[in-house]
């Protein structure tokens, strides 16, 4: 089992880069970033919020670190062309000496899109213009030319200099939909997904039933989680972080809690959980203290 690591986007780019060096030097296996542009409400409203961009970030992220890996969770292809994301992940696959993950969805943040008039397409059109876009970046990831004729995109003849660092530069989906899964399980190397264990095992078994659909062995996919973790023993905090919309994305509770939960994802075939730090403490000092913790107390009891 590995275990990365995931700031929020409103932490001071400062935070972020200690954030990275201190979890890299502990021995974490990656480093994740949203590509956002604003705090998400749900809504086409619109509520002030720092949010940094990854693609300025990212980089920075890659040159203060030596070994772990480094991507976005997810880019959307409602805002990125195909083109613009191959470029940026393979530049990053260089700044990085290969250690560059390209995390790509659909799209979905409404605010966002609404705010700076990019369509947010119906769910049907905005799969298709994902499904062609993922095809176009894997192309170009590992071919030399790139042609494509789709009805969102047209690519002639594009080349891809230079080529990644990686022998195959990962592409990794997050998502939990029957054919987003369909579309992974074809051209995508890892899979993500939120939730508890009880959670999860539901969307594994979404993703596996689409691996079979298409042909695709489930083991031959690397398969990460997130969570939101209270690192707490007071059974007041414990309900509190348990209650409303959040309780189904959220592990609160003891050490040996934690370590059952974690447990839990490896039993089901996760091979990487990814820990936010939305929920670790309040300040910079509690938040790193806590990733100290983990890696000192927890995960090494893992089984």
């Amino acid at each position: 089992m590995k275990f990365s690591a995931w700031p929020s986007p409103d932490r001071p780019t400062d935070e972020v880069l200690d954030l990275a060096r201190k979890t890299d030097s502990l021995g974490y296996f990656g480093f994740w970033f949203a590509d956002h542009y604003m705090p998400n409400t749900g809504s086409e409203e619109i509520e002030p919020g720092d949010i940094h961009e990854v693609w300025g970030l990212l980089p920075a992220v890659a040159a203060v670190t030596e070994t772990i890996r480094v991507g976005p969770l997810v880019a959307p292809t409602s805002v990125h062309h195909p083109a613009v994301l191959a470029n940026r992940a393979v530049t990053l696959d260089h700044v990085s000496h290969g250690r560059m993950v390209l995390g790509l969805g659909a799209g979905w943040q409404i605010n966002e899109h609404r705010a700076y008039g990019i369509e947010l397409e119906p769910p049907k059109e905005r799969v298709d213009r994902f499904e062609e876009a993922i095809q176009i970046i894997r192309s170009l990831l590992d071919e030399d030319r790139t042609t494509f004729a789709g009805s969102y995109y047209t690519i002639t003849d594009a080349p891809s200099d230079p080529s990644p660092v990686q022998d195959r530069l990962p592409i990794v989906v997050g998502t939990a939909g029957p054919r987003m899964c369909r579309i992974t399980a074809r051209h995508a190397q890892e899979w993500n997904s939120w939730g508890t264990p009880e959670v999860a095992a539901e969307k594994l078994q979404v993703f596996e039933t689409a691996c079979e659909k298409v042909g695709v062995d489930p083991a031959s996919k690397h398969k990460s989680v997130q969570a939101l973790f209270v690192l707490t023993t007071d059974q007041a905090r414990i309900d509190e972080a348990l209650e409303g919309p959040r309780g189904a994305l959220t592990i609160a509770g003891s050490d040996e809690h934690v370590i059952d939960a974690i447990g839990q994802y490896a039993g089901l075939g996760f091979d990487e959980v990814i820990i936010p730090d939305f929920t670790l403490g309040e300040s910079a000092a509690d938040r790193t203290a806590a990733y100290e913790r983990l890696m000192a107390d927890i995960l090494p009891q893992i089984g």
